[in-house]
């Protein structure tokens, strides 16, 4: 009988120690500075940077070292994506079984892995996962760093905390007293989560919750950032309302994510002393806003540029897996350059600024001496085309090579929909009904109502969630995002709004109007023939007109025959 080898002897490969080695390239961006150096090393040892600089002035020692000349490439720090939802991929899909809800977490775990990959295929080296069920964040972050899968470096934040019912609450984070809320933040530390992500207001891809509105008080979120901070965990915030972000920097969170300045009324309004404010705090903003209304013409990206004049920290933050594909996360930062953002400036929010928001500054983001070892190798020059991040050569994460997947990146102008042939030909787009339906929170300032019209896919023709071939939204805040999300989307930023909902009415079919549920309906008679034969089998009739006997109860007390006494 063979003897068991230990667990950690197990693996038919063992995890090998990062190679010695030296990296040459005609560009080296080290993200510390906005500028690059021409003909620039990076020398590689037991998994951290030993040392950068021009190649002319690489240490003796490592003169004699194997080195990999890249040539006309740019060598740089691996990408920082500061908003993902790793598992949410398995909630668009389901396993062909029978009961696909017993394999939900598996599946939810496997499609987190898939995400992950896909971001370390495109350049990204870190993530910080902000919100997902049953910590499979931590558990991919665990998984990551023994070496049982390859894949990015991961900042898990755990299932979101928000109220009962509020934005995201299926993930499992719902808390409603002072006391909750410490102990949701205490829980997410007992389980190894590095961050905590608050819903500091309503989402618009969730049901009957308010963007606009915040979902705490400032007491409570100030009591969530105090306990992570006792803990030494750093806070996100979830803030699409202006209330909630004034609410959460007040609080003093370290972070948020989208920043839309969503106002009252459902409208987009910047607010320039507010953002003041953020910028003194040092609070770190990604801008995975929606679309601002009323629409702005050549919109790009809402705020990035306004924020980014009035010194926010501004960091690239995609939603991926939420509502965008991995391959999204390039196309994001060229509309970031798009909306008027400098090149270099975009390659340091990528890099080392985005490393500092998920609290890895002086870790990762930066090609250093002292820095771990996640490099990205692209062809051509960045700095002058950020075009050339689709073009990678190598990622290095803790200083070993990782094996990449295949990956198609999205593309903004393919808006062809496989499923609805005249797209292909030029022809118009199918015709628009419009249905007024008020969101049931929409506040009283908001209820004009203004009609509008987008070319939307129809529900029947959506495709995959991730098919980057498929007809996109021009007002999606990202490229390549799934469709269903897209839709979910729209509808809920024109509910905010209080504005019809958009819904396209193929040709082949007539529109479907809601039932008017304030008039009383026709039964059909099927029902009604239904509900009458129940009834008469439910109480029979009684021919002899007797009273109806039952047999007596066997426990029940009955009085017992006299006997004579004999």
């Amino acid at each position: 009988m063979p003897v068991p080898l230990p667990a950690h002897r197990a693996l038919d490969r063992p995890l090998p120690p990062a190679p010695e080695r030296v990296l040459r390239a005609a560009r080296l961006f080290t993200g510390a500075t906005t500028g690059h150096i021409l003909d620039g090393a990076v020398v590689v040892r037991d998994g951290l940077i030993a040392w950068s600089g021009p190649a002319a002035d690489l240490p003796q020692p490592q003169r004699d070292w194997a080195v990999t000349d890249y040539g006309d490439a740019t060598i740089l720090p691996g990408l920082v994506e500061t908003h993902a939802h790793l598992g949410s991929y398995a909630r668009a899909v389901q396993p062909d079984v029978p009961d696909p809800a017993r394999h939900a977490v598996g599946f939810e775990a496997l499609a987190s892995v898939k995400i992950a990959r896909q971001l370390a295929t495109v350049g990204v080296t870190t993530v910080q996962s902000l919100g997902g069920a049953h910590y499979l964040d931590v558990a991919l972050r665990e998984a990551v760093a023994a070496g049982l899968i390859e894949g990015p470096r991961i900042v898990a934040a755990g299932p979101p905390i928000t109220p009962t019912g509020g934005h995201d609450w299926q993930d499992g984070g719902e808390a409603d007293s002072l006391a909750g809320l410490r102990r949701q933040v205490r829980d997410h530390h007992k389980a190894g989560a590095d961050a905590i992500k608050i819903m500091a207001t309503g989402g618009f891809m969730s049901h009957s919750t308010a963007p606009w509105n915040a979902q705490f008080t400032v007491e409570e979120f100030r009591v969530v950032v105090d306990e992570a901070h006792r803990l030494g965990l750093h806070v996100a915030a979830h803030a699409h309302g202006t209330q909630g972000i004034e609410r959460v920097v007040e609080a003093g969170v370290d972070f948020i994510a989208h920043g839309s300045f969503v106002g009252p009324d459902g409208r987009t309004a910047f607010d320039p002393a507010l953002a003041d404010r953020i910028a003194a705090r040092g609070i770190y903003v990604d801008t995975c806003a929606p679309p601002s209304y009323p629409p702005v013409a050549g919109e790009t990206n809402p705020h990035v540029l306004a924020l980014w004049r009035h010194g926010v920290k501004v960091v690239p933050g995609h939603d991926i897996g939420a509502v965008a594909p991995a391959s999204g996360y390039t196309q994001g930062l060229k509309r970031w350059a798009a909306a008027g953002l400098p090149t270099a400036e975009i390659l340091v929010a990528a890099t080392s600024r985005a490393a500092a928001a998920v609290g890895l500054a002086g870790v990762t983001g930066a090609l250093l001496p002292g820095y771990s070892a996640e490099i990205l190798v692209v062809a051509g020059d960045p700095l002058a085309d950020l075009a050339a991040l689709d073009r990678v050569i190598e990622v290095v994460i803790f200083g070993r090579a990782f094996q990449r997947d295949q990956s198609v990146p999205a593309d903004p102008t393919d808006r062809l929909n496989p499923a609805d042939p005249t797209a292909a030909q030029g022809a118009a787009p199918r015709p628009v009904t419009v249905e007024t339906q008020l969101h049931p929170h929409a506040p009283a300032a908001s209820r004009d109502r203004v009609v509008f019209t987008a070319d939307r896919p129809d529900p029947a023709d959506r495709a995959a969630p991730f098919d980057t071939a498929a007809r996109r939204d021009p007002d999606n805040p990202l490229p390549g995002a799934p469709l269903q999300a897209q839709a979910a989307h729209l509808d809920r930023l024109a509910r905010a709004a209080a504005h019809p909902v958009v819904r396209q009415a193929p040709a082949d079919r007539p529109t479907i109007r809601p039932i008017d549920s304030s008039q009383p309906q026709p039964r059909p008679d099927r029902l009604a023939q239904a509900a009458d034969h129940l009834a008469e089998r439910q109480a029979p009739a009684n021919p002899t007109n007797r009273p109806t006997t039952r047999p007596p109860d066997q426990f029940e007390q009955r009085p017992r025959p006299e006997r004579s006494p004999t």
